[in-house]
């Protein structure tokens, strides 16, 4: 067995190359077999926006003091 990669010659890599996707599979697995199935009380409900009256904004270069 070689212990440096680059001299390692084409079955380490290969070997390599099945354990990361075997890796990879059971990692994938693993997420998608624990993610909850139900929904409940994560429901989304769609708030709809309505305009109001227009305002008018305006600005002018003098202060106002009371």
């Amino acid at each position: 067995m070689n212990h440096s990669i680059y001299s390692a010659d084409r079955t380490t890599h290969l070997k390599i190359v099945v354990v990361a996707l075997v890796a990879g599979i059971l990692v994938a697995g693993f997420s998608i077999s624990t993610r909850t199935t139900s929904d409940e009380g994560f429901t989304q409900t769609a708030r709809v926006m309505k305009a109001g009256k227009p305002v008018v904004v305006t600005s002018s270069g003098s202060s106002l003091v009371r």
